[in-house]
């Protein structure tokens, strides 16, 4: 992680003056920005060429003066002149902070790109080294944001006292919040203008249920990789108060949640469980209990291999509510690091998920059958009995010929390929990297990006 060179923050400008030194586009720029503040805008120059029409501006031609900073928040010089340099030197002797358009080095702070809301604004930086970079963010981020959030922010604002007086515990008045400033219909009743009604009707309800149930969501956390996490994954661990994740969860993901939220390593991993599934179950069901938002977050999808069904049946027998917010398997995550199409026309109609641990000799009869029919395999948790299954799939039926593909730490940065035939993997013990791995088998794996795979021909080497 990098270290900021500046420090972000709002700086106060209510009732004093900005004062911007310079006539031309480059000033007429800064205007429009420093103007969605309600300070006082003056602009300085002997000559005024760009068009302030429009902008609450004071427009003042002349050169500069040492009084000009008299009550000033903040100083850009946009122009070089003697009077300009004269603004820079008196404002370095009075510590007022100095914006020199284009010239960073002589910066006390860079102008953000930022996102209007008012009084919501979010600021984009890059210190001056990308300022393409921030607008395209702050574009991004303008799409997140309702047009009307802002408006909700002051109702939220204007409720403050109220809340505190109705709600008392700290974590409800967050949750009466969340909801204020999420709910569509607090959005809709504000462009009705019915928005005070409509939250002080949302108020009295969480002021009557403060003490109730909490939540629990779980949570497909994806194979790994950040940018792979759903919207609507990340939108709930910024809302959680506490995140019960897995050993396979990577801590960049954990991380994703809201600061202050408390984080249980539930730890679950091939050979040691900290935590037994029943515990796991006592604990995401009593911290609901006692009135908290849940996120049990797990690596891939949580209802395939996750054992959801076992937290799910306990969470129905506490009566705690829940909800499952899916993630993008490791399967179908290898299946786009090697561009394989599990399913293709007249090769593969179907495709099969299964767990390789544990799989008797029924599973592996009824695995070849499908195999030889067209269908794809995907086996999870198999990595170490890897040569041993794929040698009783032949037993079974299937071809030593279908093309198999294994790639390990699927979805992520530091992902391993393999790729043979199910006859090679049968004949080899193969050192496969460190991590999860997935066992494609098929004939459709042959159809994928398998160049950079190491090939398992010939291969002989002990299990890692």
């Amino acid at each position: 992680m990098g270290y900021l060179n500046t420090f972000p923050l709002s700086y106060k400008v209510q009732g004093l003056r900005i004062v911007i030194v310079g006539g031309g586009e480059e000033a007429l720029n800064k205007a429009r920005l420093v103007t969605k503040t309600t300070a006082q805008v003056v602009i300085i120059s002997p000559q005024i060429e760009a068009d302030f029409s429009g902008l609450s501006v004071t427009l003042i031609e002349r050169d500069f003066i040492a009084a000009d900073l008299d009550n000033t928040a903040l100083v850009f010089v946009a122009e070089e002149s003697a009077a300009a340099d004269r603004a820079k030197v008196e404002a370095r002797a009075r510590g007022i902070p100095l914006n020199v358009v284009d010239v960073p080095a002589e910066c006390d702070f860079y102008t953000p790109s930022i996102v209007d809301r008012a009084p919501l604004t979010v600021a984009i930086s890059t210190e001056g080294d990308a300022p393409v970079l921030a607008r395209l963010v702050r574009a991004r981020i303008e799409a997140m944001l309702s047009p009307r959030i802002g408006k909700i922010a002051r109702l939220a604002g204007g409720l403050r006292h109220k809340v505190e007086s109705l709600i008392h515990d700290g974590a409800a008045r967050r949750r009466f919040y969340e909801a204020l400033v999420t709910s569509p219909a607090i959005e809709a009743a504000e462009a009705a203008g019915q928005g005070v009604s409509a939250a002080e009707t949302l108020l009295a309800q969480h002021a009557d249920t403060a003490h109730a149930n909490g939540v629990v969501w779980l949570i497909g956390a994806g194979p790994g990789s950040e940018d792979l996490l759903t919207l609507r994954a990340q939108r709930l661990l910024q809302e959680a108060d506490v995140i019960v994740h897995d050993q396979l969860v990577p801590d960049a993901v954990v991380q994703m949640g809201r600061r202050d939220a408390e984080q249980i390593s539930v730890g679950k991993a091939k050979g040691h469980h900290s935590f037994s599934q029943a515990q796991i179950n006592t604990l995401i069901v009593r911290l609901a209990k006692e009135g908290k938002k849940v996120a049990r977050l797990k690596s891939g999808d949580p209802m395939i291999f996750g054992r959801a069904g076992e937290e799910i049946a306990a969470l129905r027998k506490a009566g705690v509510p829940y909800q499952i917010v899916p993630g993008v398997s490791a399967a179908l995550a290898a299946a786009a690091d090697t561009a394989t199409p599990v399913t293709l026309r007249k090769v593969s109609s179907g495709f099969v998920m299964a767990t390789a641990h544990g799989a008797d000799d029924g599973d592996l009869t009824h695995w070849a059958a499908l195999a030889q029919s067209g269908l794809t395999l995907a086996l999870y948790m198999g990595k170490s009995i890897a040569p041993d299954v794929a040698a009783r799939l032949i037993e079974q039926g299937a071809s030593p010929a279908l093309p198999i593909g294994i790639v390990v730490n699927a979805g992520r940065a530091d992902k391993s390929t393999y790729c043979g035939t199910l006859g090679t993997l049968a004949a080899n013990a193969v050192a496969f990297a460190d991590g999860p791995a997935i066992i494609f088998v098929g004939e459709a794996v042959e159809a994928g990006d398998w160049a950079d795979a190491a090939q398992l021909t010939g291969m002989s080497f002990k299990v890692a």
